[in-house]
């Protein structure tokens, strides 16, 4: 399906779908009729206020609406909404609560798009509030309305002059969007706005998120062309699914910045308590931001601060910061607020210290921070700046200015700020003082170089950038090929195994049993046999070969615990036996005879290497976390561990090591050999595919896993599935939907030749290129409406988003063969086609895309993806597929007819459009 230039997207070459119909939001930040259903004309009131915010501004039509007063202030005011003799957008409820859900109703009777409710009093007040809730979804149900709140100070768009709220003022159309969970801070940030001159695209309370929630939100601001980036004060993250998935894509080209609340364990149970929601874990949700390209900071400063930054300066591609200054003091501190932000200091190259030294004084600091001394001019500042910015070792720059009588702040800006643009790295700057140091300060606003007050505060900022700039370098890497999806026979078998297990209900794998569980997967344990008896014990020991290590064996007892838990040196037949009955009488003794079931016999295994944890837990909003980390006994004492979400590819995989402390000594240190670190990709790919697979499973922990250059090997495994009582619908869905095996399958075109059609994986981006190397440009220009160039098509940063897709938003299908002649990719494969469904943001429809290679039209391909992605629609319960073709393109119009779909031209834009209901 073509993209339709005149599309809101059509410029950037990373969408692919089209965007042209209005979007449901639109009635709630841009509407043209206005009701206030509520209004009053008493002093004081909340209904008063927001019906005069209304008139001050807004440029569309507004409707007073109360039953007991023919007109307010001057205005006609209506006994109903249905009264109304417009046809009205937006409605602002500020009704008592318990008369919210019938308005609520008869607004969705009279045809509202959209509502905002102010009104508190719900869920955050108890079973009362919940059930009057309860009662606004059944009749949010029986139509497409969309509603912000309850609770909630309400929404601006200062753009179209739109103040539905209660706030004193109104805030200044600029290109920032503040979200906040909390509305007092929404206006403590307005009238701070106002003050500093900052203005805003959107300003918008989101109350209780009862229907519009941080997803649609970011979806739709995203597309707003007034908003460059989008801060949200969070104190609960709602539906995560909706949230990851469109702070993902939306992260790609505008930065997304979050003060979470509810950091500490008190002040969650406050925040829970504001917002009547529960808090996940903090650290689960940092995990989650990572995943999704979003940047978490620590205060109100910072999260304006940061907004500035991205708008002004490219981000840095690695953390090491060099810092220029002209006093020691400053570049001091701004050096320790970067380390312990986790940054780094660049270390000048030797030809970047014997060009500083052609010109500086001697006694300047020879190292980074660059102290070009206290009478330092404009020109030594400038030509420090160029050689300092122009060494490779550095990724970005803090310019320090502290004023002394030798400096003159304004010339020295005016140098500073011709190099505003000169190299694709940022430039910071902190001109400390006050009015002396102000025109300086406005000279380098105006070249767009962010200034701060204090170092410190600019160092942490980089180290924001940089943060920001790694956690979208993990979206934007194509990750290595590896095997991610498991075999359907052993996926199968998994799941008949932990079947088995929980039909004998039992909750606790023993240790022999997780181990196999593990084995289905490809993870490599040391084997590990069951022994009944003392003969059997020696037996199995004689069969691995001494030494051996006996554990006990139990249904009901861990060999967590200190019973049976002791590894032994065995080495004889004497041995197994006397370490067989100590652990059989600890059992007795402990936890009696009838606990005893045996041991588990496995050799020996030279700890030579490092000791790992590898495990899974459930949180309450995201699902399965995966924990990585140095292992072995003391792994609650060091916690030197990071989290991550499920699924894993091999670069997420790296990313989720690369931020523990022990990766450093993986990578081989002190004469060690490194660990394989690319098998060890792999191995937490497939544990994370084992995670996201087997739902049943609620806790499971490799430790430790042994690693070293030779060999992966897990000692010791736990696994510990649900109860039997809970229901596999109560149990958390991974917050990211994993790859979705059951979509793949083989067919056999036309001449007889086998593909396998299935959903795209973002290892799929060199064989994306390949593709579009075999399209002609008729093929282009049908599919595009345009001929693109090709390596336009292929650009990384466009190919990332078609291969990288969140199964929920987006399902592509590639038909796939084994390529004769040494063709294909690494593993001999090539792509023959592709055919995508997009949902559309706020609308239970999508629409198709199929592109053909030449080479492999007319072989039935383009039908058999179009049935798979309708078929692929109704399994995920949309209801409408629609396509834009060209007139010319009579074979898509062909297809889609012998589809099903029915076609109509749009005399607009000279067009056919196939509209499939489901």
């Amino acid at each position: 399906m073509p993209v339709n230039p005149t599309s809101a997207k059509a410029s950037d070459p990373s969408h692919d779908f089209l965007r042209a119909e209005p979007r449901p939001l639109d009635a709630l930040f841009r509407p043209e009729r206005v009701a206030l259903i509520g209004a009053t004309e008493r002093v004081g009131s909340v209904g008063r206020t927001v019906f005069e915010n209304l008139l001050a501004a807004f440029r569309g039509k507004v409707f007073p609406v109360n039953p007991t007063h023919p007109q307010i202030l001057g205005q006609p005011a209506y006994p109903s909404i249905a009264a109304v003799p417009e046809k009205v957008d937006l409605a602002v409820v500020v009704t008592p609560a318990a008369t919210v859900p019938d308005v609520i109703g008869e607004c969705v009777d009279a045809g509202v798009r959209a509502a905002v409710v102010i009104s508190a009093g719900f869920k955050e007040h108890g079973a009362q509030g919940v059930e009057l809730e309860r009662r606004i979804v059944q009749h949010l149900r029986r139509g497409p309305m969309r509603l912000i709140g309850p609770n909630c100070l309400g929404v601006m768009n200062p753009h179209c002059g739109l103040n539905a709220t209660f706030a004193r003022d109104m805030a200044r159309p600029g290109n920032v969007a503040f979200l906040s969970q909390s509305g007092a801070l929404l206006t403590a940030i307005l009238d701070w706005s106002l003050k500093e001159l900052v203005g805003f695209s959107a300003f918008v309370s989101t109350g209780s998120m009862l229907d519009v929630g941080w997803g649609d939100l970011i979806y739709y601001l995203g597309d707003d062309p007034n908003t460059q980036s989008i801060l949200i004060y969070m104190e609960s993250i709602g539906d995560a699914r909706s949230f990851l998935s469109a702070a993902r894509e939306v992260a790609f080209t505008k930065p997304i910045i979050v003060i979470k609340a509810g950091r500490t364990e008190a002040a969650s149970r406050a925040a829970a308590s504001h917002t009547g929601a529960l808090t996940g874990s903090d650290d689960v949700l940092d995990a989650a931001f990572r995943r999704c390209g979003v940047l978490r900071v620590n205060s109100i400063g910072d999260l304006f601060n940061m907004a500035e930054v991205f708008g002004k300066q490219p981000r840095p591609r690695g953390p090491r910061l060099t810092i220029l200054t002209n006093a020691g003091g400053p570049g001091v501190l701004a050096t320790d607020a970067l380390i312990a932000a986790g940054g780094e200091l660049a270390a000048l190259s030797p030809p970047t210290l014997h060009a500083l030294d052609q010109f500086l004084p001697p006694h300047w600091s020879h190292s980074n921070p660059v102290d070009v001394l206290g009478d330092a001019g404009p020109e030594r500042y400038a030509k420090a700046l160029e050689v300092a910015a122009a060494d490779p070792a550095s990724d970005g720059m803090l310019v320090i200015m502290a004023p002394q009588g030798m400096t003159d702040p304004a010339a020295t800006a005016e140098r500073v700020a011709s190099y505003a643009r000169t190299f694709p790295k940022p430039i910071l700057a902190s001109w400390m003082g006050g009015a002396g140091v102000a025109g300086g300060v406005e000279v380098l606003n105006r070249a767009e170089i962010p200034t701060f007050s204090y170092p410190d505060t600019a160092a942490r900022a980089f180290q924001y950038m940089w943060r920001s700039s790694y956690n979208l370098r993990g979206l934007y890497e194509t990750p290595a090929l590896a095997d991610l999806q498991s075999h359907p026979s052993r996926r199968a078998d998994a799941e008949a195994f932990i079947q088995k297990t929980r039909d004998s209900a039992r909750t606790l794998l023993t240790e022999a049993e997780s181990k196999q569980l593990l084995q289905l997967y490809g993870i490599p344990t040391v084997e590990t046999r069951v022994a009944t008896s003392e003969s059997e014990a020696v037996r199995l020991a004689g069969e691995l070969g001494y030494p051996v290590v006996l554990k006990l064996f139990s249904h009901t007892i861990t060999h967590k615990t200190d019973v049976g838990g002791v590894k032994l040196n065995l080495r004889d037949e004497r041995a197994v036996v006397d370490a067989y009955r100590a652990i059989q009488q600890a059992v007795t003794e402990k936890a009696g005879a009838a606990h005893f079931q045996g041991v588990t016999v496995q050799p020996m295994v030279s700890l030579e290497g490092y000791e790992l944890i590898l495990g899974s837990s459930l949180d309450p909003q995201f699902g399965p976390v995966i924990l990585f980390g140095l292992g072995g006994q003391m792994v609650e004492v060091f916690r030197d561990r990071a989290l991550a979400l499920p699924p894993l590819n091999t670069t997420l995989a790296r990313r989720l090591m690369e931020q523990t402390r022990i990766f450093t000594a993986l990578q081989g240190v002190r004469g060690r050999k490194p660990v394989d670190l690319p098998a060890l990709e792999a191995l937490l790919v497939r544990f994370s595919q084992l995670v996201v697979e087997q739902r049943w499973i609620k806790e499971i922990d490799i430790n430790p896993l042994l690693a070293s250059s030779e060999r992966l090997l897990a000692l010791d495994a736990r696994v510990v599935l649900h109860e039997p009582r809970v229901a596999l619908a109560d149990i958390p869905l991974p917050a990211i939907r994993p790859y979705p095996s059951q979509y793949v399958s083989t067919w056999v075109m036309k001449d007889g030749t086998a593909v396998t059609i299935r959903p795209i994986r973002p290892e799929d981006e060199p064989q994306i290129v390949r593709f579009h190397q075999t399209l002609s440009e008729r093929s282009v220009y049908l599919r595009y409406f345009q001929v693109t160039q090709l390596s336009t098509r292929v650009a990384h940063e466009r190919l990332v988003r078609i291969c990288f897709i969140d199964y929920d938003r987006e399902m592509a299908l590639v038909a796939e063969r084994n390529a004769p002649n040494g063709d294909g990719d690494a593993a001999g494969r090539e792509i023959l086609a592709v055919g995508r469904l997009s949902k559309l943001h706020g609308r239970n429809e999508a629409e198709f895309a199929i592109l053909v290679s030449d080479l492999y039209q007319r072989h039935g391909l383009g039908f058999e993806l179009m049935r798979r992605l309708t078929q692929i629609a109704r399994d995920e319960k949309l209801e409408r597929v629609t396509g834009s073709i060209l007139p010319e393109n009579k074979e898509m119009q062909g297809l889609a007819r012998k589809t099903g779909f029915e076609l109509k031209m749009d005399p607009d834009q000279s067009l056919y459009t196939a509209t499939l209901s489901l």
